[in-house]
């Protein structure tokens, strides 16, 4: 492993993140010429020239929309993520879009705003006028929420706190999610059964082919008069048209989403918020730190936790000599690298491989030292994509 690791940032990166990089080790900055790892926020890297000596990024988010994850699968380099990190923010703020709508605070506040506070008669106004923005509570109606990891999750159980009626929708429910899942919640076996019976529809679902347009005209079809769309996910999971044409027909009530739109915007029963989703303190700097963690195991140890396009492997050490190796998923790459390393005379101590679409990843503890050649072996190997020597100090 080298003496110093250099790591690339191109957002303003959360310090206590930043601090789990030790900097007797690790070299961070913004001017960084040829880093080991990258870590980045919003920026969009599509059209960066990512350098070659690259072997990993880090997102301190959960999207990985920015970064060109499929060009680096091909390098053989992961793509980490920080996934539930920012889940309470998003949480709250769902329970912050429920509450604007169903009180009317936002024409609530305009109204008042609007108020002339040296009039006579405000007082008068503000009694006159508040019948105009009478709403309901939360508790004894239904929330539907579609996608049931962390964040789904932690906004059923508030929502269930709340007083509320939970039914969740998730076809491809991790066994975790499961077991976090508050037991009150009822499931439901489409999307169509969520909207007929929900007062508040929740998305958090991650915007992928089968995601896309989620919510369309035939779904908003199924939807209860007057429900309120929430979609705190990603823009491209609803259809703009097919909801404005149901807040138009008064199917939907209101769209309350993270993100603003020239569309959207103009509507009188939209809220659009500015991407405040993980926007607090707290999320930025659980992101920070939980993607530091990840790409330090990475770099030091060779093992993957949270990648988008690598599989999770974790081997504890067994030994101070490790080769690590992404390649594509093909048959009969085990057989080759442990070939590889039988002809250099070495012997395997420990080794873990695991798959992930078409990226394959094995750890390789072995008994002594590996010398370049034999790296350089296995790296010319066709299908490997990337071979990595991960040798313990001292």
């Amino acid at each position: 492993m080298p003496n110093s690791l250099n790591i690339l940032i191109l957002n303003q990166i959360s310090s206590n993140g930043l601090k789990r990089l030790p900097t007797d080790r690790y070299k961070v900055g913004k001017d960084i010429a040829s880093p080991d790892a990258i870590m980045v926020r919003s920026a969009d890297m599509h059209a960066m020239d990512i350098p070659q000596s690259v072997r990993a990024i880090g997102r301190a988010g959960a999207g990985t929309n920015n970064i060109p994850v499929k060009a680096m699968s091909a390098r053989g380099v992961p793509v980490f993520n920080a996934p539930g990190a920012n889940a309470n923010a998003v949480k709250e703020l769902v329970v912050a879009g429920m509450l604007l709508s169903a009180r009317n605070i936002g024409g609530a506040m305009k109204f008042v705003s609007a108020l002339d506070p040296n009039d006579p008669a405000m007082e008068k106004k503000v009694e006159d006028g508040k019948k105009t923005f009478a709403g309901f509570e939360l508790a004894g109606h239904t929330l539907g929420v579609i996608g049931l990891g962390k964040i789904g999750c932690l906004v059923a159980d508030v929502a269930i706190k709340l007083g509320m009626n939970v039914l969740g929708y998730d076809p491809e429910i991790t066994v975790e999610a499961a077991w976090s899942l508050p037991s009150q919640v009822k499931k439901a076996n489409s999307v169509g059964e969520v909207l007929k019976s929900a007062n508040f529809i929740s998305m958090h679902v991650p915007l992928v082919d089968a995601t896309r347009k989620m919510i369309n005209a035939e779904m908003l079809a199924h939807a209860k008069h007057s429900a309120v769309l929430l979609n705190f996910s990603r823009e491209g999971v609803v259809d703009e048209d097919a909801v404005l044409a149901a807040l138009d027909g008064k199917k939907l009530a209101a769209y309350v989403c993270d993100f603003p739109s020239p569309r959207v915007n103009a509507h009188p029963h939209v809220i659009a918020l500015p991407h405040l989703g993980a926007s607090t303190g707290e999320a930025e700097e659980n992101c920070a730190v939980m993607v530091a963690d990840q790409l330090r195991e990475y770099l030091e140890h060779g093992n993957v936790q949270n990648a988008v396009n690598f599989p999770n492997v974790a081997m504890p050490r067994e030994s101070k000599f490790r080769v690590a190796v992404a390649n594509s998923n093909v048959p009969n790459m085990l057989g080759q690298i442990s070939t590889a390393m039988a002809q250099a005379g070495l012997n395997i101590h420990n080794m873990m491989n695991k798959s992930k679409g078409d990226v394959a990843y094995t750890l390789v503890d072995v008994d002594s030292e590996v010398p370049d050649s034999v790296i350089q072996s296995i790296a010319g190997i066709d299908g490997v994509l990337a071979a990595r020597y991960l040798p313990l100090e001292g």
